[in-house]
């Protein structure tokens, strides 16, 4: 399987299965083109390869060109770098026999905020339920029960979020306290998270986030206007001008390292490049600009017809990042970090981010659902910190949760780079966790093609 493109003056190839990326002129690009077709039914041989492209010698290329095109072409191919078999369709039939391991939780300690966000899927917190806060207890039982499930796995994950976790502050600081104090008995450790608005952010709070979190997420959508319109307070007033020192000041306080400012853009600000880089020149180093998920009806949602504009916009922050990175001044764009070397493990690549198995959401009360989307939606129940898991039949349509599972992954050239998707946005857009969220999938896409394009100009500014 190839896909090939073309951006910011670079002819791509990509051969999907393999993972190998190539930089080519203008005829190895014409002649893979040309041959595929051939390849696909099985035809390898050099001579029936080279008659199918001789309509290339034309005005454009003489036949010397085309014969050592086609060498580059044909070298590629005996390397196993082009044109290979898909290894891992097979893989995917052992996930539902797989025990289940679970590596992550993503604690909802609050489902309270203090920001009434206009996109919020979680109902200003709430989760289409009653407004609760985690006890102690509760937190303490959901630790245990990711510790008696982690089987051989060291590292596990927690992630306080919300709502607002910074609500219920106390309970996140004991629950630290009581998680490092399993490490050393069950031979683990735990990357703490916290997600955050920032409203409540102050020196005590982030001296302890600098010592026992892994990562910081602060939540700002970027220039003020754009943030001030969809994250207000409750009473309209906006939250800009509170929170953008305090994560200024989280920032530069853990070295520009380990967390991220993390905005959300919509219908109303398409133009989203110009926030990535204000909040740039604000001094963050690690951005991440995410499209809202939302229904057709809500009038911020992004539409099919937005398309060509936010596929432009990637194209523009695309280059913006280079330029500023020959400057000296560049950043991280959460979307554009591909690891084109290894990358992550097969099992990851083919399933994602494990929700429904691996990973799991816990509401106030301590029950369990596939991941903080599906919080509140009953039929997603799959148990709690008493019983444990209970609702098997649900975990196991999440095991084979795959892009082999995924009629419009199998053929897509990004499934081995975006895993899926989001199981969530599948099913809130299509009814079925196999199925796809067609706009989504397009945004995918184009940041995969803008990542690839990244690596090969700076590949290309190292040579040179």
């Amino acid at each position: 399987m190839i896909h090939q493109f073309k951006n910011n003056g670079y002819n791509i190839v990509m051969d999907i299965n393999s993972g190998s990326i190539h930089v080519v002129d203008e005829i190895v690009y014409d002649m893979i083109a040309l041959i595929e077709p051939l390849v696909k039914e099985g035809i390898r041989d050099a001579g029936t390869l080279r008659a199918a492209v001789l309509g290339l010698t034309d005005a454009r290329y003489n036949p010397g060109e085309v014969e050592e095109a086609l060498k580059e072409v044909l070298t590629l191919l005996e390397e196993g770098q082009l044109f290979t078999p898909d290894l891992y369709e097979n893989y995917v039939y052992d996930f539902k026999n797989r025990q289940t391991v679970v590596k992550a939780l993503c604690l909802h300690i609050a489902h309270d905020c203090n920001l009434a966000c206009r996109y919020c899927f979680a109902e200003e917190g709430e989760y289409h339920g009653r407004r609760a806060l985690m006890s102690f207890e509760v937190g303490k039982k959901a630790l245990d029960f990711l510790v008696a499930n982690s089987g051989n796995r060291v590292n596990l994950e927690v992630d306080f979020f919300g709502g607002e976790p910074l609500l219920n502050w106390q309970v996140v600081k004991d629950l630290v306290a009581y998680g490092r104090s399993l490490e050393e008995p069950h031979n683990k450790k735990f990357r703490f998270t916290l997600t955050t608005n920032g409203v409540l952010l102050d020196d005590e709070v982030l001296q302890f986030a600098n010592r026992e979190m892994a990562n910081v997420v602060c939540s700002i959508d970027g220039r003020r206007e754009v943030h001030d319109r969809m994250r207000p307070f409750r009473n309209g007033q906006g939250s800009y001008d509170r929170i953008v020192p305090r994560f200024q000041k989280v920032a530069e306080t853990r070295n520009q390292m380990n967390y991220y400012v993390r905005g959300t853009f919509t219908h109303y600000n398409l133009d989203f490049s110009e926030d990535v880089k204000h909040l740039a020149d604000l001094g963050f180093k690690q951005i991440s600009v995410e499209p809202v998920v939302a229904q057709p009806q809500d009038d911020y949602a992004i539409r099919k017809e937005d398309l060509p504009r936010l596929l432009g916009e990637y194209d523009k922050l695309a280059q913006e990042i280079l330029q500023r990175r020959k400057e000296g001044r560049g950043f991280n764009f959460f979307h554009f970090m591909i690891d084109l070397e290894g990358g992550p493990c097969v099992a990851k690549r083919l399933s994602g981010c494990g929700s429904g198995t691996e990973y799991l959401a816990v509401t106030p009360w301590g029950d369990f659902y596939p991941c903080h989307q599906f919080v509140g939606q009953e039929k997603f129940l799959l148990g709690n910190v008493e019983e444990g898991i209970t609702n098997t039949a649900v975990r196991d349509q999440f095991k084979c949760c795959n892009v082999y599972a995924k009629d419009k992954c199998r053929k897509c050239f990004a499934k081995f780079y975006c895993s899926g998707g989001c199981a969530a946005n599948a099913y809130n857009f299509s009814g079925d966790i196999n199925g796809a969220y067609d706009i989504g999938c397009e945004l995918q896409k184009k940041r995969v093609e803008c990542a690839i394009m990244i690596k090969a100009a700076e590949s290309d500014e190292e040579e040179s």
